[in-house]
């Protein structure tokens, strides 16, 4: 299958005092740096920057959210699937700017169970991360004309209530929680003593 891969760049990042997620800093790199290697080999790369573009690293292409009243990653996915429209692409994956242990090996061991689902989530000790998910383009077709028309669900947890879905839970993989996101400054504390633990260590 040829995958298509958006970051989801577009939360305002309240807790953190408004800043743009994707420029923070750890480990020596801006968040959306340590995406990168989980997209390789994804054709192509977007970002879903919400409605304000920001210098992209290279090879990164810039998607707005639609014009519509929603907002937050169900919106970013939305902008994906609809840039996509008309692509070779088959499937998407989608993760959150702020996850920056997105596991490296996910898309490799989410492709094989989509074959008997819509949407494969990561998942930590029974904790569902919608945000970071392979999906069939196919069953997310017409999300974008649901956005226009005001009937799309509000979240990307409710859409995928409405698909076949299946989960990767990574607590039988990592001893920590690789889809860890700095929501709040206490995680964003942990995250940079995570990645310079793994500089040094």
């Amino acid at each position: 299958m040829t995958t298509a891969a958006v970051i989801l760049c577009g939360g305002k990042g309240q807790r953190l005092g408004g800043v743009n997620k994707a420029l923070v800093e750890i480990g020596g790199a801006p968040l959306i740096a340590h995406l990168l290697p989980a997209v390789a080999g994804c054709t192509p790369v977007l970002a879903a920057v919400g409605r304000e573009p920001f210098p992209l690293p290279a090879g990164v292409v810039t998607v707005r959210d639609l014009d519509t009243d929603y907002g937050g990653p169900l919106a970013g996915v939305a902008a994906a699937v609809d840039r996509l429209q008309g692509s070779d692409a088959e499937t998407l994956l989608s993760c959150a700017v702020d996850t920056p242990f997105f596991p490296r090996d996910f898309l490799a061991a989410a492709l094989p169970l989509l074959a008997g689902a819509d949407v494969v989530m990561g998942s930590f000790a029974g904790q569902d991360y919608p945000t970071n998910a392979l999906w069939r383009l196919a069953a997310l077709a017409d999300l974008p004309r649901q956005l226009r028309d005001g009937t799309a669900p509000h979240s990307l947890k409710r859409l995928t209530g409405g698909l076949r879905r299946v989960e990767i839970d990574y607590a039988a993989r990592l001893p920590d929680d690789p889809f860890r996101n700095a929501n709040t400054p206490e995680d964003l504390a942990f995250l940079r003593a995570k990645a310079d633990t793994g500089r040094t260590g």
